[in-house]
């Protein structure tokens, strides 16, 4: 007999993955897609909505094939949270592609809306930002022929990418999200969990297009039967990030999470406190059980993507994974710095109009210091963004647990501990963020308790500062160095 199972959807930002968990945190079954990355201008990024929902149904019946729609207790959602879609509510056409978390295509409307920056910060813990939703959906308004005319019909429907999955995966019945997801929109006030009229209004974003915003662990529908064989009752949904926060540190507060994925993303737990940081972003953690729990994150834009460029733009490496031998023959990284603000920089500086720089380049450098410098950029921003956690919390974060493609790493772990001086934790979980998704429904559905979803993520290897701290704290300074130089140079 074949055991019961929790399954997630995980949609990411080069692809999407499907996996079913046992009740011992097992996986019983996996299945992965990936879908076109789309580059119409420098700085624009987007995906097609529809190879969204393609690719997550193909995993869905992948996976359902191996573990039998009958063993599904329940499923849980987790998404790239900023990407935002329009589609149309009768015909359930996208109206144009899928902005992608990571374009900059707003820039200009961000930079005359600064006038509103307190305003909006202390509403939604957020930097008015490309990065967020808000602004892509008012680009779309303006931009695409006829929508606003639509609009006014009723029939236009806004979701990041949980949304549109779930509207599709219930035909059409449920337009819904989360809070985790809501409070990345610009457009969400934190402090009450729920859209602002005043927001709204800053954006010029009619409040019709918006989701209802359910409990994190709410019942948000059932998965139609064409999709899965049954009926499957959806009972869990958070944006990636939180969801692999849930499923590294759940509801510990002297530690924090950082996943190294296209973007580096660090997050730490601050349960009902709302704390504040000038650098950093307050956002919801998730609201189960009826209670809200807040997160300080550093979001990093350039992560694994610098290895990416690496790999396809300046083609010195053949896969991402060479770079950790590659890195560790040097015996140090020769004075030479990557800033990789490739698409500006996130936290903690939030300068859009950064860019990317290499410097202490000689005639002796070769594409193994290019490499390296590229690694230890990712440990840089991680101390940053963690220096600023610890201030804005007034503690000191006792570990950091660490996930995410990058994560396998081992010189850049080490050379994390070494400049964070803290101890890095990675665990034997790869897709720990599908896990969380998984952890939000499972805790819902009653397929686990708390403590028993804590015990499944298991520790793999502990890393500790082993650099001596002068040589370590002299890396640092000439790093933030080479980031001045960097910084507003589009201008």
């Amino acid at each position: 007999m074949k055991p019961k199972v929790i399954v997630a959807f995980d949609l990411g930002t080069t692809g999407n993955r499907v996996m079913a968990f046992t009740r011992e945190g097992q996986v019983a079954a996996r299945s992965y897609y990936e879908f076109p990355q789309i580059f119409p201008q420098a700085g624009w990024v987007e995906h097609d909505p529809l190879a969204i929902l393609e690719t997550a149904l193909q995993a869905l019946g992948d996976v359902t094939g191996v573990v039998g729609p009958e063993n599904i207790e329940s499923i849980g959602i987790t998404n790239q949270r900023e990407t935002t879609i329009l589609w149309d509510r009768d015909t359930g056409q996208p109206v144009y592609n899928a902005i992608v978390w990571q374009d900059r295509r707003t820039e200009k409307m961000c930079r005359e809306l600064a006038s509103y920056r307190d305003l909006v910060k202390q509403k939604t813990g957020l930097f008015i930002d490309p990065y967020f939703s808000a602004t892509k959906i008012s680009w779309l308004i303006t931009q695409v022929p006829g929508l606003k005319e639509k609009i006014k019909t009723g029939k236009i429907l806004f979701g990041t990418p949980d949304t549109w999955l779930l509207w599709n995966l219930t035909g059409g019945k449920i337009h819904a999200t989360d809070p985790s997801n809501a409070s990345r929109t610009l457009l969400f006030d934190i402090n009450h969990c729920r859209f602002d009229q005043e927001l709204l209004r800053i954006f010029n974003i009619p409040p019709g297009i918006l989701p209802e915003v359910k409990d994190s662990d709410a019942v948000f529908g059932l998965v139609d039967k064409k999709f899965s064989g049954r009926e499957i009752p959806i009972t869990g949904i958070l944006g990636d990030q939180q969801a692999a926060l849930l499923a590294q540190c759940g509801w510990d507060k002297d530690r924090a999470k950082v996943t190294y994925g296209t973007g580096i993303f660090a997050m730490a737990n601050t349960l009902q406190e709302l704390c504040r940081s000038e650098r950093l972003v307050t956002t919801v953690a998730w609201k189960i059980g009826g209670e809200v729990n807040y997160a300080l994150e550093g979001s990093i834009f350039i992560g694994g993507a610098a290895l990416q460029w690496l790999r396809d733009g300046l083609k010195i490496i053949d896969r991402a994974s060479d770079s950790e031998q590659l890195a560790a023959a040097l015996k140090d990284n020769e004075g030479i710095y990557f800033v990789p603000a490739l698409q500006g920089l996130g936290a903690p500086y939030w300068d859009p109009q950064a860019r990317g720089m290499i410097i202490g380049l000689t005639r002796k450098s070769t594409q193994a210091n290019i490499v390296r410098a590229a690694l230890e950029a990712m440990a840089f921003q991680v101390r940053e963004v963690v220096a600023e956690m610890q201030q804005a919390r007034q503690q000191k974060l006792a570990v950091l647990r660490v996930d995410g493609g990058a994560a396998a790493n081992n010189f850049l772990l080490q050379f994390q501990a070494d400049i964070a001086r803290i101890a890095i934790e990675r665990t034997t979980m790869n897709e720990i963020t599908a896990l969380g998704a998984a952890g939000v429904s499972g805790l819902s559905a009653k397929f686990w308790s708390k403590e028993e979803f804590k015990k499944i993520v298991i520790k793999d290897k502990l890393f500790t500062p082993q650099m001596d701290e002068e040589i370590a704290e002299g890396y640092y300074l000439k790093w933030k160095e080479a980031v001045q130089r960097s910084l507003r140079w589009e201008q």
